[in-house]
């Protein structure tokens, strides 16, 4: 089932929503790959043809190339969220900040780049050691007051933070990442998460979950994982081999990886969504696919405790 219940906004909300990372192509910033205008069109239709109706996205995808393709291929039906707080120079430099004139003209560009005049959920995407977050969200309450945004949100935010933004604001969304090798992000919001629409990212772990990273795999420059700091390979190495262990316990139940990752996040911790960077539309096919199956708590907690076993 691609929606469920939302009882927080008493409506249907997506259990899967589009990672727009992934169509971050040519334009650099944080992509995963190649992606041709063609390619991303064609992505985005089948995504909401199959019933994927929340997109995710941010202006540092593509250096605004992300944001552009939604605006251009995406039905006005359709749900997106974006974020402020990591811009870039015009030499590309990124430049992570939550002053208030920077929030402002990021909600603005987002807007004019999704050429929309609302923008469903807005989100602060990291926090700021040097700015308050009541500070940019001043200037989301007004602009949710003026209608240009519908909700507030917080990405990879903190417990001191989401209590100081209780003073603001509601804050309606939470985004964190979230997959089998990292629930801190989420846990140490002392499950303070659990009444907004809880949003989670990473949910193959950059793909290594999805066993399509090999140990041996190159990636071209348009991928980050050939330059980001954070792509460390001896930890890549690491959990390769934990996901192929995995990978032959879940056969044995009939399970495949997408599957189990799929569940683990929506069903077994409680996610609203599961976000997802689909490269093509057999991806969306085929988690589509892994919602009609059916894998209790009861089997997840089995599979984990098999897993855990099998760790050096």
């Amino acid at each position: 089932m691609i929606t469920k219940l939302n009882s927080r906004f008493n409506e249907t909300t997506p259990v899967i929503t589009f990672g727009g990372a992934s169509l971050s192509g040519e334009g650099g910033g944080y992509g995963f790959g190649e992606m041709s205008e063609k390619n991303a069109e064609k992505l985005i239709h089948a995504a909401f043809d199959h019933g994927i109706t929340l997109f995710d996205t941010a202006p540092i995808y593509g250096f605004g190339l992300s944001e552009e393709r939604l605006g251009r291929y995406l039905p006005k039906k359709a749900q997106v969220v974006s974020k402020s707080g990591v811009d870039w120079h015009e030499s590309k430099r990124v430049n992570m900040s939550n002053a208030p004139e920077v929030t402002e003209k990021m909600l603005h560009q987002s807007l004019k780049r999704l050429q929309r005049e609302q923008i469903d959920f807005y989100m602060v995407h990291w926090p700021d050691s040097r700015v308050d977050i009541r500070v940019p969200l001043e200037v989301l309450k007004t602009a949710q007051a003026e209608g240009k945004i519908k909700h507030i949100g917080l990405c990879n935010t903190n417990l001191i933070d989401l209590k100081r933004a209780s003073e603001i604001c509601e804050i309606d969304a939470i985004q964190s990442e979230l997959n089998l090798f990292n629930q801190m992000p989420f846990d140490s919001l002392d499950r303070q998460w659990e009444d907004k629409f809880s949003m989670g990212w990473g949910t193959f772990d950059k793909g290594i979950l999805s066993g399509r990273v090999k140990a041996d795999r190159k990636f071209n420059p348009e991928d980050c994982r050939s330059w980001a700091p954070w792509w460390n390979k001896k930890e890549v190495l690491l959990k390769v081999e934990r996901t192929q262990r995995l990978a032959q316990i879940l056969s044995e139940f009939d399970l495949s990886l997408s599957a189990f990752c799929i569940h683990y996040n929506l069903n077994y911790y409680g996610l609203s969504t599961c976000l997802i960077g689909f490269k093509s539309p057999s991806d969306i096919l085929e988690v589509v696919s892994n919602l009609q199956t059916n894998i209790s708590k009861e089997k997840i907690e089995e599979v984990l405790g098999l897993w855990n076993k099998t760790r050096s």
